[in-house]
């Protein structure tokens, strides 16, 4: 299993975080490697909503469905699945003055053969994070 958590602040408002990160659809914004991210489902985002999220990362191209699988007003939780993986990506969320931090946290698991990938996937994932943190303080601001 591939892990990576980063902590940082955006200038957004916490409101204002919650509701751009509970979009998943934006993640052709902030996530490296997101070529699309397609709602699958109609009407309000609500715990079950669902997105096909296609990305290519070090010429290597996947399609996920994630789902919302949990919604408070601090934290969000997205599961993605295919045949090879497993993307677990949690979001909790802290008012600091004007702004919001923001802990990312993602969880990778491989199956079968592709558990084979965990020490690279390690490696190439350290990396996107930093990407994570700097797109996202793009689009919600830095503090």
């Amino acid at each position: 299993m591939a892990t990576i958590s980063r902590t940082f602040t955006v200038a957004a408002d916490l409101p204002r975080a919650v509701a751009y990160l509970r979009d998943f659809s934006n993640a052709e914004e902030w996530e490296p490697g997101t070529v699309s991210c397609d709602r699958l489902d109609a009407g309000e985002i609500r715990v079950g909503s669902t997105w096909h999220n296609a990305s290519k990362l070090a010429g290597i191209s996947t399609e996920l469905i994630y789902e919302l699988t949990e919604q408070a007003p601090d934290r969000l939780r997205f599961i993605g699945t295919n045949k090879t993986a497993t993307s677990d990506d949690t979001m909790e969320f802290r008012a600091v003055g004007d702004g919001t931090e923001i802990t990312y946290t993602a969880q990778i698991t491989f199956n079968g053969a592709a558990k084979l990938a965990d020490w690279p996937a390690r490696l190439l994932f350290e990396r996107v994070g930093g990407e994570v943190v700097d797109n996202l303080t793009g689009v919600l601001g830095k503090p």
